[in-house]
């Protein structure tokens, strides 16, 4: 695979990536995120509400040696078993007990992978998982629903061998401005939902094969 280009979207103007920081409640766990595309980087750098500006950090990270687990090749339902373990999509002890069975039927062991590939669960994403989980959505439509979101990729790099293979291009620092990418952030959310909710509550959905009849 050789070597890419990576880059990170933050309110802060300087990063120091650390191997077993971050959040667990991220989509993958703890690790630092990135993505493949520099304008997604921009939208992701001011996300919040708070009009402070952004910026965008590009890396390049060496793929040689290391392993790298892509769950774009997997079957979808393993993405949202990892999406599982760190992240609640309902706080009902019904959802508490089939997420548990879930994962087990369903999961992925990444504990021997240097980096972990996959969708980003933002907003519009995770309004997916929940309505899952809720008996809502077929799973005959779940990898359509996906690609409407048009939210991007994200890497997580995970092993101290990962982090080592990531190297920051100081040079090419972005500052983000705030109000042009906060409101195409907002933007593509909204046009996200608009056209899953329209799929969700098309006739292609027939919500027969759903969440609770996967075990």
């Amino acid at each position: 695979m050789g070597k890419i280009i990576l880059y990170h979207g933050t309110p802060n103007k300087i990063v120091e990536p650390v191997f077993g920081g971050g959040d667990d409640k991220h989509d993958y766990g703890r690790g630092f995120y990135l993505t493949e595309n520099i304008e997604l980087a921009k939208e992701w750098a001011v996300c919040r509400p708070n009009d402070k500006n952004g910026w965008v950090h590009k890396y390049e990270l060496d793929c040689s040696g290391i392993k790298i687990l892509d769950f774009q090749e997997r079957d979808v339902l393993a993405w949202l078993a990892e999406l599982m373990k760190h992240r609640d999509a309902a706080d009902s002890k019904r959802y508490r007990m089939l997420a548990a069975k879930f994962i087990d039927k369903y999961g992925v062991d990444t504990d021997g992978y240097d980096v972990i590939k996959g969708w980003r669960a933002d907003a519009s994403y995770f309004y997916i998982a929940k309505e899952f989980v809720r008996d809502n959505i077929d799973i005959d439509i779940l990898e359509e629903l996906l690609s409407l979101g048009g939210l991007g990729i994200q890497y997580c790099i995970k092993s101290e061998l990962a982090f080592s293979k990531l190297q920051e291009i100081n040079s090419d620092l972005i500052m983000v401005n705030y109000n042009e990418f906060n409101d195409k952030y907002n933007k593509r959310d909204v046009e996200a939902r608009m056209k899953m909710r329209k799929l969700v509550d098309s006739d292609e959905n027939k919500v027969t094969n759903v969440f609770s009849t996967l075990f």
